[in-house]
């Protein structure tokens, strides 16, 4: 038995120690830094229909103890990624989880049709959260629209499906039973807040987008505080993501609730820790009195 195996209902992980998308490229840029065999899963940049150029340039700042990014979903387009990324990703040892953004739901079926006729694919994430594109449906945002998309790549096939929610809703939770309800098998809490940072000497937004998305070490206390609600109300395992860069920031997002967790931001400023996170954790579970991670998740009195 693998101390460190967690099930997120028809999703099947070696361990919950995963790598956020849009922080990890394709992996193949991470490579020479990380052992994504030993991961618990990697979820590449999020994937759209088309090729996106993305946001007009600047798109990160740095920020108080985090960052903001208006990247804009920057990317080749579905056809390329897999054609060129996908085969690539299916040989590192790792369960290999794409993240697709779409205008429509029938965008959204037709790239899970796809995914669902590939080998290799563990299951979909499914962006309907990021605050950083204009144009299309924010899916995320009313617990209708994020169901309508929930059924639609349900029933492109059996790929698991979750489902990445926005923090930039007056309450989760009721986004979250929704796709619960719709079929989706997981739920991955949270993405960026909403944010700016202002030049007062120009005048201007840093941002060339003006607005971007929060993430960081900053965020971390209101994605513990979303993890905590959802995992009261709403039956379905979660994924946590929020400024974890330490192994005890992973095991306060498992009591709080979560099953697994995503390492986003840190990334970027120490891309080796998700796979050193994995082996602490492994030291964890063995001098802990447990049998499995999973006796962590939920623990919070």
């Amino acid at each position: 038995m693998n101390p460190l195996a967690v099930r997120l209902n028809r999703l099947e992980l070696p361990n919950p120690i995963l790598v956020a998308s849009g922080t990890f490229g394709y992996a193949q840029e991470m490579a020479a830094f990380v052992d994504c065999s030993v991961l618990g899963g990697i979820i590449p940049k999020t994937v759209t229909p088309q090729p996106r150029a993305g946001n007009a340039p600047p798109r990160t700042v740095e920020t108080p103890g985090g960052m903001l990014n208006s990247i804009g979903l920057d990317n080749d387009g579905f056809d390329q990624f897999i054609e060129e990324k996908l085969p690539y990703l299916t040989t590192l040892g790792s369960p290999v989880i794409v993240n697709i953004a779409a205008k429509t739901t029938d965008e959204f079926h037709r790239l899970a049709t796809v995914l669902n006729q590939e080998s290799g694919i563990a299951a979909v994430e499914l962006n309907i959260s990021c605050p950083n594109v204009a144009g299309g449906v924010d899916f995320g945002t009313t617990p209708k629209l994020a169901a309508e998309v929930v059924t639609a790549v349900c029933s492109a096939g059996n790929l698991p499906v979750i489902a990445k929610l926005t923090p930039n809703v007056t309450d989760v939770v009721p986004v979250a039973r929704a796709v619960a309800d719709a079929g989706c098998d997981a739920v991955s809490l949270v993405n960026t807040f909403l944010g700016m940072a202002v030049d007062w000497k120009v005048r201007r937004p840093v941002l060339g987008n003006r607005l971007g998305g929060l993430s960081g070490p900053a965020i971390k206390p209101l994605a513990l505080r979303i993890v905590w609600q959802v995992a009261q109300e709403v039956d379905i395992p979660i994924i946590g993501i929020g400024g974890i860069q330490s192994i005890d920031d992973v095991m306060e997002f498992l009591v709080t609730g979560a099953a697994a967790v995503q390492i986003g931001t840190a990334n970027f400023y120490d891309p080796g820790l998700s796979s050193r996170l994995v082996s602490e954790l492994a030291q964890l579970v063995s001098e802990s009195n447990v049998v499995s991670v999973t006796e962590f998740t939920g623990t919070l009195e």
